[in-house]
């Protein structure tokens, strides 16, 4: 064969073709026909999905990953032939070295690669499917595109895919929001409607007909999300429970009656709910979950006579609780996600609920548990939700309204009375430091306080009713003090100072005279002028204050009944039955 020279002009211009060709080929794969990968594992970020291909290259061969239209990054395995990709599949879902949710792809969706290092020409060559081969069948995902189809077109499309392509869609549909229906494979009008909804917010003319190139973008998302959650069948039989888990995300972290906990990395957490009992150890339960810290307040709650649904969201993380009663048991799990990983955690709920089943005959012992220290702000080694503060009221009307101290209760996003009783503030007075509550549900409390008609005289023994402690006494305690000035340290008329020691627990509660008439009502400890009092002064609003102010508010307190001094046990008595818990909740 004659050669003929090449100028340098035109070698430097094949040259430069050729280096754009290289690096064309690092960025992307090699799309040949019929090429086919496994794909494992997509991750939101690339630093956690070469970490992840580092482990599966230590264990398995042909470990690529690519960079998907979604901004996600995909693990896969290959490029192979479509009938040696399915063989692969099967062979590493045998031996479970893989996630059950892999699943075979064409490629389309796949753009910059980022593993192994060194790109393209790491991989091992492409060996194009033999159409003649026997048993060959070519890749559901790569069937022809047109550049532009007609709705006819798509149509026919629709035709060939299989019930579970079709649940798949329903699915995705259901996912991003727009499809609330049954996913049965069927393309009625529900579905048909939600295709169009689903076609217009993404820019696509809304025939209710998805192309097959809105079908792969509908459905790309869901599978690069579903391969990273990991999900594998767990037989759990000591709580006899049977559910898809999303291993990738959380792995076993031991028993403590009545869960199974499964920890993750991420701020994932299951629990599964396993305890023997009946309706009321199930309504016991829809109660209890709501005072953990992982079931924020925010959200809809729902309880049934065989099962409930409690759902709760905070900046942090987004939870959602389910159980069921049935064979003499409680089964159920708490999901808890970390915030703005909205669509996985839909996922994760969608299939794990839809798996969700009971073993007959096990469940959980009350006895199982791990090394748990027992805390009284502890269920089962979890954090019981603790108020932002707690402090004393006291009941003024018959119907349960509450006179409380306001400056703890200025940032609360909900305030609860007694065993949890909502509450609201409907007047309050800065000046005075006063809040009027009403609750939610109309009490009925055993006693209500009553002013004392004279002001007591100085050195008069008091006494203060409150909740000390909070909620852990689970009753008002008394303090026991003398009235010192009828005047606070710069003239304030509107104060009195007493000379008793309390409890931050205590603002808020009723000031008694020997009678048991209220002349005050305790107000939070601050420092007065940038300087630090002794322990045992305190100030009280006056009662004439407080008359004034519910006067003012359309509530008119009784006076209390001719002086008659009282034993200390016998004002106890009547302090404890007037007042009442306050709690402040964020």
């Amino acid at each position: 064969m004659k050669r003929y020279p090449m100028s340098s002009h035109a070698l430097s211009r094949v040259s430069a073709a050729l280096v754009l060709l290289f690096f064309a080929g690092l960025a992307t794969p090699v799309l040949a026909q019929g090429t086919a990968w496994v794909q494992i594992e997509a991750r939101p970020n690339q630093p956690s999905a070469e970490d992840r291909a580092r482990a599966y290259a230590a264990e398995i061969a042909d470990v690529v990953g690519y960079r998907l239209r979604s901004g996600w990054y995909a693990i896969a395995l290959g490029p192979y032939t479509p009938e040696a990709a399915a063989a692969e599949l099967r062979r590493l879902r045998a031996l479970r070295a893989i996630p059950g949710d892999s699943f075979i792809s064409d490629g389309q969706t796949y753009g910059e690669q980022f593993w192994p290092p060194g790109g393209a020409a790491a991989l091992a060559p492409v060996l194009p499917a033999d159409p003649a081969a026997p048993g060959a069948t070519p890749d559901a995902a790569a069937e022809p595109e047109p550049a532009d189809e007609t709705p006819a077109e798509a149509r026919a499309g629709e035709r060939r895919l299989t019930r579970t392509e079709r649940e798949e869609l329903q699915r995705a549909l259901q996912i991003k929001g727009f499809y609330t229906a049954a996913i049965d494979g069927a393309f009625g009008p529900g579905t048909r409607r939600a295709m169009a909804n689903w076609q217009s917010a993404f820019g696509h003319e809304p025939t209710g007909i998805l192309t097959t190139a809105q079908r792969r973008e509908l459905t790309e998302e869901l599978r690069a999300m579903m391969a990273s959650l990991g999900f594998v069948r767990v037989e759990d039989s000591a709580a006899g429970i049977s559910v898809d888990l999303p291993l990738a995300m959380v792995e076993f972290d031991g028993y403590e009656a009545p869960f199974a906990k499964y920890a993750g990395t991420e701020g994932a957490q299951i629990l599964l709910i396993s305890q023997s009992g009946d309706q009321a150890t199930l309504a016991g339960l829809f109660e209890i979950l709501q005072t953990l810290e992982i079931m924020p307040l925010d959200g809809p709650r729902d309880l049934r006579r065989n099962g409930f649904t409690i759902e709760g969201v905070n900046r942090d993380i987004s939870s959602f609780a389910f159980a069921t009663l049935a064979d003499g048991a409680v089964k159920g799990m708490i999901i808890v996600w970390p915030r703005g990983d909205n669509l996985r955690r839909s996922i994760a709920i969608n299939r794990m609920r839809e798996s969700f089943d009971t073993i007959e005959g096990q469940v959980l012992p009350d006895t199982a548990r791990g090394e748990a220290i027992e805390r009284p702000d502890l269920l089962a080694g979890l954090q019981i939700r603790q108020p932002e503060a707690s402090l004393s009221g006291f009941f003024v009307t018959s119907d349960g309204a509450v006179l409380t101290a306001a400056s703890p209760l200025e940032a609360c996003a909900r305030i609860t009375l007694g065993d949890d009783t909502e509450a609201a503030i409907t007047a309050t007075d800065a000046a005075l430091d006063l809040a009027l509550l009403r609750p939610a549900a109309r009490l009925a409390p055993l006693a209500i306080g009553r002013l004392s008609a004279d002001l007591p005289r100085l050195q008069a023994e008091i006494a203060v009713a409150g909740y000390s402690y909070g909620g852990l006494l689970g009753a008002p305690t008394m303090s026991f003090g003398t009235l010192e000035d009828l005047r606070g340290l710069n003239g304030e008329a509107t104060l009195q100072r007493l000379a008793l020691t309390v409890q931050p627990g205590d603002a808020g509660g009723p000031v008694l005279d020997a009678d048991g008439g209220v002349v005050g009502i305790l107000l939070p400890r601050r420092a007065e002028n940038g300087r630090s009092l002794p322990d045992e002064v305190q100030f009280a609003t006056k009662s004439d204050q407080i008359a004034n102010f519910l006067d003012a508010n359309g509530i008119a307190i009784p006076v209390a009944e001719e002086a008659r001094a009282l034993a200390p046990e016998d004002l106890a008595l009547i302090g404890a039955d007037m007042t009442v818990l306050v709690e402040c909740w964020n």
